[in-house]
């Protein structure tokens, strides 16, 4: 099998190209004699090279892996803004490589634009994870932070993706192209590797460690910035081994020139003077060689099928993006190991490792056996549709979340709940203006309330009367109440009496899957409560209530509290994924201080695991749509072209991360219609692929190169013939 079938799953490489005859190629850089690995005919060189790459890509995918979450969590930002974000990083990560191709083609050279990109690099991962040290500053300047360091990452990692693999195929000798193809596949093994650690390593750092307090982002930015240091010294170290093949000319600024010569030549002269030319590329011919415009037109026939592709790269590249935000609102807890939401992204690279052999070795040969004729354009289309019928299980899993999740008030509503902590029943009425019974209950003392209750106001806001009857008294308590808001009614002990004060609960207090607790202090001191590494938390005493802390889910079976007086340990048991607890400080016991637990909102129900069918779609598509169309481009396309057609592959990817974030921005939709809407527009593009494909004639390797010495008008007529004639696709 062709390496290049596979570099494109999780990276789009460049190939060395040769130019022909525009412009003329250099003189042949000197024919270096690099020594070998162990008595092969392996470039010693190599092994820098490959090692180079693992840890690039370990430093991009580690860093993008939590990228979102910080976005959400550390900074703040709303779901769709931080959605918006990822995706237009990750859009000029693959408009960089055109200007990073464009500087060692026509400039520096592959080996001087790694090195200087690869020091823009490491500087940006610096400034990224500046920006994500709580002690530095304000949001502000974390924001900014951020953004510088993500724009300089980008243009490093765009600015080497189209010169490391190049690079690495131009230490081979000619007569060992066989082990260069082997490079080439290790190679992607590499970038694989990288990324299959990575996605799973850099959220156990942001997650199971804590520093300020918190989820430690400055670490995990941090480590994938100390692997991309790594691999420049680790490049920077072979230098001398390698060969350095001088810049040999940006043919995709001769294309674009010949193109925009052809057009302007072909509205200038309009008036019909001149003779009809049989393609529009012909007008070039008065400045630029046969040749060229030869290869330009055969390009043009593939970029033309590239026109439906951004679709599916929209759909593919949110993995990092709304997946993972829908995996904070899953049950990471697997039995046998808890997963974080952002380590999900790690089943992409490895059910790719999977997928390939699986594919090559089984699938498609078994197809072939059935008589049926799978085509590359076929493969391309059936790997849409696997990832339309990914979208659609995102979507039913999206909509059984929001079945389980908790219901918000809606617009002159209200949700209360009471919490009795006195020590006998209490019997609550709650009365309206007109003095109308909206609710009662009696409530036992500590009892824990199964839900909230719904109570409709005639306003957005509105004074509540409250009759609490305890023992032989009754009290009479007003609670102003405004509409959309949680609420608990806390009852308390008052001497022979009682008393209330109402409470108002966050409305969001899981933070999108995250776990959340607050305190109520029923002590006569104040109470300093110690979770992980963060301030304490401080709740008055006499039922003071604490604000909301959101922790790390787990086992809490020691939590350190002091008073003035004494030191005591509170045992908290399970805090689950997307849980909301109460815990009543009391010390109702000759045992000492005890917490009183109750789950105001219960924990994620919906497993994660219910995401693997949808990632293992997803990646099914991926498998048969990016690995097939980079052979069929390179199938037809002539060699000159090849960089060219990697170019515009990559900015299918970065076209398709605008559409998502033009979504996120102003669809408005909840997320399962989003999921549904991308399911639906990528089936109307596969049909549109299917049709365009159906009329599309593939071309045999000697018309892709054609002959520079055939005559203008017999090769334009045969590209008509080929271009009228229907094939089935």
């Amino acid at each position: 099998m062709n390496p290049f079938q596979k570099n494109d799953s999780k990276e789009t490489l460049f190939l060395p190209v040769s130019t022909e005859e525009v412009p003329p190629r250099p003189p042949s850089f000197p024919k270096k004699s690099s020594p070998k690995i162990c008595g092969s005919n392996y470039p010693l060189s190599i092994v820098f090279i490959v090692v180079n790459e693992f840890c690039e890509r370990f430093s991009y995918y580690g860093m993008k892996a939590v990228l979102t979450l910080y976005f959400l969590y550390f900074l703040h930002w709303s779901e769709n803004t931080s959605t918006s974000v990822y995706h237009a990083f990750s859009s000029l990560c693959y408009f960089t490589p055109i200007l990073g191709a464009a500087i060692a083609d026509s400039w520096l050279g592959k080996f001087k634009t790694i090195i200087y990109l690869s020091l823009v690099y490491v500087l940006g991962h610096v400034i990224k994870s500046m920006g994500a040290l709580p002690i530095l500053g304000g949001q502000m300047l974390h924001t900014v932070l951020s953004m510088v360091g993500l724009s300089l990452i980008a243009l490093g990692t765009g600015g080497i993706k189209p010169c490391v693999a190049a690079f690495g195929g131009d230490q081979f000798e000619e007569k060992h192209a066989e082990e260069r193809t082997r490079y080439f596949s290790v190679f992607y093994l590499s970038i694989n590797a990288g990324s299959l650690i990575s996605t799973f390593v850099t959220p156990m750092l942001r997650g199971d460690v804590q520093c300020f307090g918190k989820d430690c982002y400055a670490l995990a930015f941090g480590v994938p910035g100390l692997l991309m240091l790594i691999a420049l010294v680790v490049f920077a170290m072979g230098s001398k081994l390698y060969r350095k093949p001088p810049p040999e000319g940006n043919i995709l600024n001769q294309v674009v020139k010949c193109i925009w010569f052809a057009i302007s030549s072909r509205f200038k002269n309009d008036s019909g003077d001149n003779p009809k030319r049989e393609h529009w590329l012909d007008w070039a011919a008065e400045k630029y060689p046969k040749q060229l415009i030869m290869d330009v037109k055969a390009l043009t026939r593939v970029l033309f099928l590239y026109i439906p592709l951004p679709m599916f790269w929209a759909l593919l590249d949110q993995q990092g993006s709304r997946w993972t935000l829908q995996a904070t609102r899953m049950n990471g807890n697997l039995g046998f190991f808890v997963l974080q939401p952002d380590q999900m992204q790690v089943l992409n690279p490895f059910l790719v490792l999977i997928f390939i052999p699986l594919f090559d070795l089984v699938i498609y040969r078994l197809v072939s056996k059935c008589g049926i004729n799978f085509t590359s354009l076929r493969k391309m289309a059936v790997g849409m549709i696997l990832a339309c019928l990914a979208f659609a299980v995102a979507a039913a899993v999206e909509i059984k979340i929001n079945e389980m999740a908790p219901h918000q008030p809606d617009s002159q509503e209200i949700f209360l709940q009471v919490l009795n902590l006195a020590d006998d029943e209490v019997k609550v009425t709650v009365l309206g203006n007109d003095n109308n019974t909206l609710l009662a209950e009696s409530i036992k003392s500590f009892q824990n309330m199964p839900h909230y209750s719904k109570l409709h106001l005639k306003t957005k806001s509105q004074n509540f009367h409250f009759q609490l009857k305890y023992h032989n008294v009754s009290v009479y308590t007003e609670h102003s109440v405004e509409e959309k808001i949680w609420y608990t009614l806390i009852i308390r002990e008052d001497g022979e009496s009682i008393s209330s004060m109402m409470v108002k609960d966050e409305e969001n207090k899981t933070t999108n899957g995250m776990t959340a607790m607050r305190f109520v202090n029923t002590l006569h001191e104040e109470v300093n409560v110690s979770l992980g590494t963060d301030a304490p938390l401080i709740v008055d005493e006499d039922y003071g209530v604490s604000a909301y802390r959101t922790v790390q889910r787990g086992e809490y079976p020691a939590v350190h509290c002091r008073t003035k007086n004494e030191d005591f340990s509170l045992n908290l048991g399970l805090i689950d994924f997307g849980a909301v607890y109460l815990f009543v400080i009391t010390n109702r016991t000759n045992q000492g201080p005890q917490a009183w637990k109750m789950e105001y909102i219960p924990a994620n129900k919906m497993s994660i695991a219910w995401q693997l069918p949808q990632y293992a779609l997803v990646t099914a598509g991926e498998v048969m749509f990016s690995v097939t169309g980079l052979e069929f481009s390179y199938s037809q396309a002539p060699s000159s072209m090849k960089s060219v057609l990697q170019a515009a592959w990559l900015l299918t990817v970065a076209v398709g991360n605008i559409i998502v974030l033009i979504v996120a921005q102003f669809s408005g939709l909840a997320q399962w219609a989003e999921f549904i809407l991308f399911s639906c527009l990528l089936l109307v593009v596969c049909l549109i692929f299917s049709i365009m494909g159906y009329y599309y004639v593939p071309l045999k390797p000697g018309d892709v190169q054609g002959s520079a010495d055939k005559q203008t008008p017999q090769i334009q007529g045969n590209m008509i013939n080929l271009e009228t004639k229907k094939t089935k696709f």
